[in-house]
């Protein structure tokens, strides 16, 4: 992973952030007081079992959900002062998204379907577009699947599109909500294996959603959600920057408290 300095600004907040969901009369918690900062560049792994929060951190951080209460920093901007155009245009400039499911339409081929997230963004040339995306199928070893619809393609190869689709906008942070789960073993650590090289060649910002221990094995830094609360923060690589005052104590490598923000 490129090096970042410590006192640069997070591209994640994440300050004393709870969120509820109402079922019926009740208000069931989903998140618990929340304290987390992500820097960019990082690889970072959000694990724990299922129902302890993890797809409802992400999709804060994706502008996709709002919280409850707490403060959710994006790149710099507080989500919760944006409109929800605004909104949009952050999910469109500063995010990429990867799904389990792949979440790719059927109806277009691999092209198309990387395509579209800049035709969403409207500011580009159909010339432009079109070597955006040739680069990345070229990049992601799909060139010469350019041209299949997504039932024409395996597994691997459709969840490989949706890393292309999620880069093609250049974004600052991608998200991948356990984007192995659908995936054979072989095929799932070839595409981490993938996305932990492009994280390293760009620095783009990788936040993974997951139980799986191959996908936790890359990870910069493992954050250990239970019961809708960060139960620890472990450091796996010795490259990422430790700032006292942001991740605790440094001399703590292999368990690094939850951080003060």
């Amino acid at each position: 992973m490129p090096n970042t300095s410590a006192t640069a600004a997070p591209i994640v907040r994440l300050q004393q952030v709870t969120k509820s969901y109402r079922l019926g009369t009740v208000d069931v918690p989903a998140l618990r007081g929340i304290d987390l900062t992500i820097q960019p560049g990082e690889f970072t792994v959000i694990a724990g079992p299922s129902g302890s929060g993890k797809t409802t951190l992400l999709n804060l951080v994706g502008c996709v959900d709002i919280a409850s209460a707490g403060v959710v920093e994006i790149a710099g901007e507080d989500t919760a002062k944006l409109s929800e155009r605004e909104l949009t245009q952050l999910r469109l400039r500063a995010l990429g998204f990867i799904f389990q499911s792949f979440n790719l339409v059927s109806v277009l081929d691999a092209f198309q379907n990387i395509e579209f997230p800049l035709l969403l963004q409207g500011k580009s040339t159909r010339a432009e577009r079109a070597q955006r995306v040739n680069a990345l199928l070229e990049r992601v070893g799909l060139a010469r699947f350019a041209h299949h619809r997504p039932n024409e393609l395996s597994g691997g190869q459709r969840q490989r599109v949706a890393i292309a689709r999620a880069l093609v906008t250049q974004p600052r942070i991608v998200l991948a909500d356990e984007p192995t789960a659908n995936l054979d073993s072989a095929t799932g650590g070839a595409i981490i294996d993938l996305m932990k090289e492009l994280n390293t060649q760009q620095g783009t910002t990788f936040i993974f959603s997951t139980h799986d221990p191959k996908v936790m094995s890359h990870a910069g830094r493992l954050v250990e959600l239970v019961d809708g609360k960060i139960a620890g923060i472990r450091v796996l690589h010795g490259d990422l920057p430790i700032d006292p005052g942001a991740h605790g104590d440094p001399s703590a490598h292999g368990a690094v408290a939850a951080q003060a923000v």
